[in-house]
């Protein structure tokens, strides 16, 4: 038997486990916090990033959002589980608004946390939880973008025009894709192959992919 196949064979066997354990939640509480202080120190960063020449296009600046949309792409790819990747995002948003003292944005940003998260846990939702791979992490990372977008134009962009809406929606998807996408699977395979996550799946692929070679 080939080893994709005996790879298979082993993500069938495993199924798909709801349940969630102790470390699972200590995970997603431990990625909020951190992913919480990085909303508001990008937060603090944005106006003055956002404010540079490069960025006088208005909806070009919806391409910093990368950073933000990320919490729940990485919780999905580590943890695995129904409603982890939704909630790693919404209670980053809740830390960087409540624990630290807020943003600019004030209590917009939990829905902003909400609509990210649900954009996030509705791709890995799509493929049942069982593929993790490159491709998912940036249509999870896209998704994330996208949904924010139509939130943002309710809030922020009132008066844009349809012009400036969707040259926003696809700066704002686009960065979701490198960024919170591309970017959050080559992190979580980075910390796998150095055995940071080996009480999760991800670590026990990188030590599969270890033992094959």
């Amino acid at each position: 038997m080939s080893s994709a196949s005996t790879t298979t064979t082993t993500d069938q066997a495993r199924g798909l486990d709801v349940r969630y354990r102790t470390i699972d939640l200590v995970t997603i509480a431990t990625l909020a916090v951190a992913f919480g202080v990085i909303f508001w120190g990008w937060g603090k960063a944005y106006e003055p990033l956002s404010a540079l020449a490069l960025f006088s296009y208005p909806p070009s600046s919806a391409v910093l959002a990368g950073p933000w949309l990320a919490a729940g792409v990485i919780g999905g790819l580590i943890v695995r589980k129904p409603g982890a990747a939704f909630a790693t995002e919404f209670l980053a948003a809740a830390v960087s608004t409540v624990v630290i003292g807020g943003t600019q944005w004030g209590w917009t940003v939990f829905a902003s946390g909400f609509f990210q998260g649900l954009g996030a846990e509705l791709i890995f939702l799509l493929v049942f939880y069982r593929k993790f791979g490159v491709v998912v992490a940036m249509a999870s990372g896209a998704l994330a973008g996208i949904i924010e977008a139509f939130y943002e134009w309710t809030q922020f962009a009132k008066g844009w025009g349809w012009d400036y809406k969707l040259a926003h929606l696809g700066f704002l998807t686009a960065s979701g894709i490198v960024v919170a996408g591309l970017g959050s699977w080559l992190l979580v395979k980075a910390l796998a192959e150095a055995g940071v996550l080996d009480a999760f799946e991800p670590g026990r692929e990188a030590a599969e992919a270890t033992d094959r070679e």
